[in-house]
Order: C-alpha cells, then structure tokens, then sequence
C-alpha cells in the first residue's frame, strides 16, 4: 500500500471536499470510511468502500445520506434489521 494521500486526506473525487472521516477498517486489500464531505456545496454523510487494486485504492462502493433526516431513517431501519444478522448467522451454522 505505498499510495499516499496529502495530509491523511482520502481517495475520492477531486469535487469532493472532506470535512471528517473515521476509518472502519483498513487492510492490506479493503478500505472502509465514514466520512462528513461537502460537494457541490452540499454536507453529506458518505460511506466508502475502497479496494486495493494495481498499486492504487479504487472505489468499489459509496453512499451517501443527504440530511440528519434522511440518515436518521437509514439508521432507524438498520437498527431494525441488524438483530437479524446474528440470527442468520447461527441459523447458517
């Protein structure tokens, strides 16, 4: 992983301004950020998903919630549904 970005900042459009960011997990391979950016103007809160490819991260995934209101419905609903992971899972074996 020897790219390197000025000042910690990230691997995303050069329209995008990062505001804050705590990254989740970081491997050799994957990268996953929850970052507060402003682009076009415009706060948003915005999940990446990076992966490690041919010497640089390229972005495999990103969201983004346009308001606390509209993250507070994702989350409302992830909370919801997240219980079941572990359900899942043990039902899987």
């Amino acid at each position: 992983m020897s790219e390197k970005f000025p000042d910690g900042s990230l691997p995303v459009n050069e329209n995008v301004k990062v505001l804050e960011y705590e990254t989740i997990y970081k491997t050799q391979k994957w990268w996953q950020v929850v970052a507060l950016v402003n682009q076009f103007g415009h706060d948003r809160l915005a999940i990446y998903l990076w992966l490690f490819d041919d010497g640089k991260w390229k972005r495999k995934h990103k969201f983004s919630a346009s308001s606390l209101d509209n993250w507070e419905q994702i989350k409302q609903a992830g909370d919801r549904l997240a219980p079941k992971l572990t359900v899942m899972r043990s039902a899987r074996g």
